[in-house]
């Protein structure tokens, strides 16, 4: 058993930064599923552990609970420094956080699972309008995306420098969710090159939605 239990789902962009975080520190951790489009997360067990009945959720050796991806990972960069996950200087982690939350705040709260059913069962919405939804949404998150980072030359092999950091998580786990929906990467070039180194690396690899337990065909 280890000290660490992580609450998710394989297919959760979300679930899938904080494993992406998990992986690069080293961490082991027990891996609790629970079905999102089964509801498992709303069941009163899992409300117990986490009221938000949302996943990621982090329980820690001492029985605390961390929830909201970012705040998991900050927790596990503050902790266990090494390999950094933000930059040393303050610009750079301004603008490695402005990278992340430009997806994190930006593009997947309007596209996560909570939002796009409501849109089938509050509107009316089909498998057409949701997948367009969900591209628009992307598309207007990535133009701007893609212009700071091509135009920065604080862009390096991946979002910020030569190592792969926050902003390089939540790009990963974004670019995983766009694939579900036919999102285009040929507009992104550096997003897209970007996005390669990540999957090169093994953290990013066993991390990856495919790869989990509960995956499904």
């Amino acid at each position: 058993m280890s000290d660490l239990v992580l609450h998710n789902y394989y297919r959760s962009s979300t679930s899938y930064r904080v494993r992406i975080a998990l992986e690069m520190k080293g961490l082991s951790y027990d891996y609790v599923p629970h079905h999102l489009r089964h509801g498992e997360h709303l069941e009163p067990a899992y409300l117990a552990v986490n009221p938000q009945g949302l996943v990621p959720a982090l329980i820690l050796g001492d029985g605390t609970l961390l929830t909201q991806s970012l705040a998991i990972i900050e927790f596990l960069d503050e902790t266990r420094p090494e390999p950094p996950l933000l930059p040393r200087d303050a610009a750079g982690r301004a603008r490695v956080r402005m990278l992340a939350q430009m997806i994190a705040c930006d593009i997947h709260p309007v596209n996560n699972l909570r939002v796009l059913t409501s849109l089938r069962t509050l509107f009316g919405a089909g498998d057409e309008d949701v997948t367009n939804w969900f591209r628009h949404w992307v598309n207007e998150g990535f133009q701007p995306l893609e212009k700071i980072l091509a135009s920065s030359p604080e862009t390096g092999t991946f979002c910020h420098g030569d190592a792969p950091g926050l902003a390089d998580i939540c790009l990963a786990a974004q670019i995983a969710s766009n694939a579900r929906f036919g999102v285009d990467l040929t507009p992104y070039p550096t997003i897209a090159r970007i996005n390669a180194a990540c999957m090169a690396l093994p953290a990013f690899q066993k991390a990856a939605p495919q790869n989990q337990i509960d995956a499904e065909q």
